[in-house]
């Protein structure tokens, strides 16, 4: 998810009245807009969407975790039936799987990198 904000509001402070200045033009006040949400389905579409908008006033916000988003967030992305997906995981084998859980958020980062490293190419299903 990607937003777009409005443009902020202009300077509305220091009035020239009565110092003898000529009268400058102020910009007209503006309202910041609602944010505007817009949906890609591919990290490549959202992409060209960012360049071909310009990259100012964006903001692309990641997570690390559910406890960090609003509630209005999590139901967005998250909970909503109209929304998600979900998906079915089967443990085939436990003690690969084991295995490959203690690799990946076990306490041993070298083993976590060496992980990584050797497997980096062959990654099917990245989730970014």
């Amino acid at each position: 998810t990607i937003s777009k904000a409005a443009a902020s509001s202009g300077d509305e402070s220091g009035d020239a009245e009565g110092d003898g200045a000529e009268k400058k033009a102020k910009p007209a006040p503006k309202k910041k807009a609602e944010s505007e949400v817009v949906e890609k389905n591919t990290p490549r579409e959202l992409f060209e969407y960012v360049l071909s908008q310009g990259k100012k006033d964006f903001a692309v916000q990641r997570y690390k975790g559910l406890g960090e988003m609003t509630a209005p967030q999590l139901w967005e992305t998250t909970m909503d039936p109209e929304r998600r997906t979900l998906l079915s995981v089967k443990l085939e084998d436990i003690a690969a799987s084991e295995t490959i859980f203690t690799t990946l958020m076990g306490e041993d980062v070298e083993a976590r990198r060496k992980f990584i490293e050797d497997n980096a190419l062959d990654v099917k299903n990245l989730d970014i």
